[in-house]
């Protein structure tokens, strides 16, 4: 929902009608992101500007315009997200004497700042949020962000004004956005094909943290907190001897309050439906919630049987006796996208999924105008492949690190293109096999559960190849305390899923591709209720007989049989190995010039060029490498970014 972006001057030179135009310019540059209204709000003698995008949820009426001011005066607020439990705060402030002049929840977050503080009201919400509230008697600008990272916050240093948006578009049109690339970023961005917060691609700009708080002053300076800290939600003591029927009795409940409060909208509501385990999940409660009236479900298959979930996704709402809606896309279709992307992501971002994500989001957008998603299941309840290879590790863990060094580089010996002939010779034809066995040698030698996870994530594994000289960013998987505070493996896995993975990767590829389209995602099971009772269940209740998320399958049976729903996991994934060879070919050689990258300085021509011919000679699936430097190489080109 929504966007806004302001500037907080500490030596303010502009006038209210200067700032005006031109924090209503930063926020045109959002217009997607909220389609349906525009306001400013501007106090020139204090630096303050407030610029805001409004795409209409709950009240639709002027009274839910923002910026909005507080009833008495005192605070000014601009608010992109949902409070879900804003229904149940309004009672409790109406008792206390606060009068609403509107039925937005919006209004119930200013008032509550008013009456209890930011701090007390950040810890009462239960939603998804970026906040920026500016208090006119003590000239200080609050920032927040929800706890999950589900919404986007930016923050920028420019000379002697702080810039900040819901996305980093919003500040090119400011005079002093003069972007400098942040190197140690850049070689991050090729571990993950994502840049991780709080980094940017760009010096002096950050991403606020999930869970935390920046206050700012008028007079310069920045105050910084957290009023809820993951680490520490992870390190919490587990369930003890819970009964299985028992937690998925108290996971229902849990889901089912995310589900109806996440339905509440005054315009129409619809879900994403996979037909996997978490949005049918998801879809199932709210059918259960909905009652007789029909839920809408949307959802996009491919001509490709390895990559098309859509048959399973329609047995799915036959069986829940949902509205469904599908669509099967055409490489054209897909492809069609690709120009698009570095509008979309205006930060460097290279999760192939992004496409299929925009497009189910644009087929959505048709009909609702907000949809529920099944995001945050595999990081609540252990479901990546990458919890599939803990075990395997662990067994392998038992050997002296000095034989699996040596077998390692046994297995090195020989090219990828080598094994697959020998494996080829006794009648083994699995695809890519020796480039498999390259990544299990370079897994096996892991010494530890957090290098497995750095090793299990990245996409190039020795990133230095492609950004040299650059330096390392600082990653949670680097805490030389995080064994101790989270002995459990699986745990901890989960400790850097949502860390890092789920708010930098999944969450702001379903932020951006559905914001893109003007349609608002909500994520039931990223209720923080429900990570939190989901991080101390007990090992057994989350992975059981080598499969994962037990628990929330036990709750999804109740309502869907198994054989409709269990299944290998395929994930939200296009062939886009297969595309890079075939139809996206001269689209790619025009972004691979040798020459170009060259020229550029910021990329190792030598590194990317010899990738490259080993992916379209087909020895190697180098398809995820490839896509970030693509997707780098195409946003560059767009935003103008030199070295």
């Amino acid at each position: 929902m929504c966007g806004f972006a302001g500037i907080l001057d500490t030596d303010p030179q502009l006038t209210n009608h200067a700032m005006a135009d031109l924090v209503g310019r930063m926020a045109d540059a959002l217009r997607a992101r909220g389609p349906d209204d525009s306001g400013v709000w501007t106090d020139a003698e204090a630096g303050i500007a407030l610029g805001f995008r409004r795409l209409s949820i709950l009240d639709l009426s002027p009274a839910g315009h923002q910026p909005m001011i507080s009833a008495d005066g005192r605070f000014v607020i601009v608010f992109n997200g949902e409070a879900y439990n804003f229904a149940a705060l309004r009672a409790e402030l109406e008792g206390h004497g606060v009068v609403f002049r509107g039925g937005s929840d919006t209004e119930v977050v200013l008032e509550a700042c008013a009456y209890w503080g930011f701090l007390p009201t950040l810890r009462r919400l239960n939603g998804m949020y970026a906040i920026a509230l500016w208090d006119r008697a003590s000239r200080t600008l609050s920032l927040a962000r929800d706890r999950l990272g589900i919404k986007p916050l930016y923050l920028a240093r420019m000379g002697a004004s702080w810039l900040f948006a819901s996305q980093p578009a919003a500040f090119v049109p400011h005079p002093a956005w003069s972007p400098r690339l942040d190197r140690g970023a850049l070689k991050a961005f090729f571990r993950f094909n994502y840049v991780p917060a709080p980094a940017t691609i760009w010096r002096n700009v950050e991403k606020l943290m999930p869970g935390s708080w920046a206050i700012l002053r008028a007079e310069g300076g920045i105050e910084r907190g957290r009023y809820w800290n993951l680490r520490d939600e992870a390190a919490r003591p587990r369930f003890r001897d819970l009964d299985a029927r028992i937690a998925a009795d108290e996971l229902e409940t849990l889901l089912t309050d995310s589900v109806r409060g996440q339905m509440v909208a005054d315009v129409p509501v619809g879900a994403f439906l996979s037909g996997g385990i978490d949005s049918s999940t998801v879809v199932a409660l709210m059918q259960a919630v909905a009652g007789d009236q029909k839920v809408r479900t949307f959802t996009i298959g491919f001509p490709v049987r390895a990559y098309d979930e859509s048959v399973a996704a329609a047995a799915v709402a036959k069986h829940l006796g949902t509205e469904h809606t599908q669509m099967i896309v055409t490489p054209d279709d897909a492809m069609s996208v690709v120009p698009f992307l570095p509008d979309i992501y205006d930060e460097p971002f290279a999760d192939a999924s992004q496409i299929p994500t925009f497009l189910v989001s644009r087929l959505t957008r048709q009909s609702v105008t907000v949809a529920l998603s099944g995001d945050g299941g595999d990081e609540g309840f252990a479901g990546y492949n990458r919890y599939d290879a803990l075990p395997h590790w662990q067994k392998l863990s038992s050997i002296p690190m000095g034989m699996r060094n040596l077998a390692a580089r046994a297995v090195r010996a020989l090219a990828p293109r080598h094994w697959d002939r020998l494996f080829g010779s006794f009648g083994v034809r699995t695809p890519q096999a020796g480039d498999k066995l390259h990544k299990a040698a370079h897994i096996a030698t892991a010494a530890t559960v957090e290098e497995l996870y750095r090793r299990l994530v990245s996409q190039w594994q020795v990133p230095d190849d492609v950004v040299r000289g650059a330096p390392d960013l600082p990653h949670p998987a680097d805490d030389p305390d995080l064994a101790r505070a989270i002995p459990d493996p699986v745990q901890r896995l989960q400790y850097l899923d949502f860390a890092t993975y789920l708010p930098d990767d999944i969450l702001a590829k379903v932020d951006r591709a559905s914001m893109a389209v003007g349609l608002e995602a909500r994520v039931p099971l990223l209720d923080h209720r429900v990570v939190e009772f989901a991080l101390r269940l007990p090992d057994a209740l989350k992975r059981r007989d080598g499969r994962g998320k037990y628990l929330l399958r036990q709750v999804l049976y109740r309502h869907v049989p198994p054989n409709l729903v269990d299944r290998p996991k395929t994930g939200f994934a296009i062939p886009i190995g297969a595309w890079l060879r075939g139809p996206l070919r001269d689209w790619a050689e025009e972004l691979l010039d040798p020459r170009q990258l060259r020229a550029d300085g910021l990329l190792d021509a030598a590194t990317v060029r010899a990738a490259w011919a080993e992916h379209l000679s087909g020895s190697r699936n180098l398809q995820y490498q490839l896509w970030g430097v693509l997707m780098f190489q195409g946003w560059r080109q767009r935003w103008r970014l030199t070295a």
